[in-house]
């Protein structure tokens, strides 16, 4: 009896560690930003398992990687370009060797080469889009075509502020006619000023999912990535998205491949998956942001390619800012942001 029991818990014991995935990797992303059939057919075509977490801002993301820096945790994470910037210059990120990506070619160019990465020695563009205004045009009747528009006193409480420092500062900075990467702390205390004479029309801080308060018609006006706006738009048509007048802000994310990667070779796979034309038509097609890939673009509907929420005319982007790395001046952006959300 004793010899059939050893030998029942030693089969349940190899039984449990053939369970366990030989292959794995581990990517974090923006919330909502790649759909599960691409992970799922990446997972079937490899063997390899993908374990997934997901953040709302690139400061979370930031905080993160750092504390579990030492341990190798996350393979791949997808910063914006301003945060490749700082990751890179603190030497977190491994660098790439380009002939293991086969299909970096379907890259356009013009998202190649930028300030923030020179020679994309750290980083992959991934998507990019836009931050703007959403509105629900059943519930507003008024032609809504500034920023300064969210401020009307008859939207109290039916405002939505994404959740993200950076972006929410960027758009008071433009209303005033600063720079959106400006280090000048009189700059930074006038936009948080101004945003305190919005609060009272603030419903919600939400950048994990901003289309959800339209979706669920808790807000009717507000700031919103593009992407989320056009997810919006298929469950409700009335919602429409808004380039102000005054400007929008720009964005590009990137995947980078930490530099303390467990699973290197299984992260430039999973990067040269998601570079295939058909792969990145797919996101593009459910996530609603534009793709950097020239391939997977001509491969896109005509509707889509011409779908001026995804992809802004010349004049708007030429009209757009793009946040740049501000450094430690970020300590001064947050110390206003947690005073703004704090104060009823």
């Amino acid at each position: 009896m004793y010899k059939w029991i050893i030998t029942l818990l030693t089969l349940l014991f190899l039984i449990g560690c053939d369970s366990k995935p030989k292959e794995v990797l581990n990517v974090y992303n923006w919330s909502e930003y790649m759909p599960e059939d691409v992970i799922e057919q990446f997972e079937k075509e490899t063997g390899i398992k993908v374990y997934y977490s997901t953040y709302d801002s690139n400061e979370a993301m930031y905080a993160k990687v750092k504390l579990l820096e030492s341990g190798g945790y996350y393979d791949i994470v997808v910063p914006s370009a301003y945060f490749i910037d700082r990751l890179r210059k603190e030497q977190l990120l491994h660098k790439l060797d380009h002939n293991k990506l086969k299909n970096w070619k379907n890259l356009d160019p013009l998202f190649l080469n930028k300030e923030h990465d020179p020679n994309n020695s750290y980083s992959i563009p991934y998507l990019w889009g836009t931050s703007g205004i959403a509105v629900n045009t059943q519930r507003i009747k008024d032609p809504i075509t500034k920023w300064q528009d969210l401020w009307n006193p008859k939207f109290k409480n039916k405002v939505l502020l994404l959740n993200d420092v950076r972006d929410t500062f960027a758009m008071t900075l433009t209303l005033l006619g600063y720079s959106i990467n400006t280090k000048d702390e009189q700059h930074i205390k006038e936009a948080y000023e101004k945003l305190k004479e919005l609060k009272n029309n603030v419903r919600v801080f939400n950048s994990e999912s901003p289309k959800q308060p339209f979706i669920n018609q808790e807000v009717e006006i507000g700031m919103i990535y593009n992407g989320e706006a056009v997810m919006a738009q298929r469950e409700n048509n009335n919602i429409k998205y808004i380039y102000p007048q005054e400007g929008v802000i720009l964005w590009v994310d990137n995947l980078a491949i930490l530099k303390n990667a467990k699973n290197l070779q299984n992260a430039y796979k999973f990067v040269d998956f998601l570079l295939r034309p058909e792969i990145a038509k797919r996101i593009c097609e459910e996530i609603g942001y534009a793709s950097p890939n020239k391939e997977a673009k001509q491969l896109l509907e005509e509707k889509i390619r011409n779908n001026t929420a995804i992809y802004p005319s010349k004049e708007i982007i030429e009209k757009a800012t793009i946040p740049t790395d501000i450094g430690d001046t970020i300590r001064i952006y947050q110390k206003y942001w947690e005073k703004l959300k704090s104060e009823n």
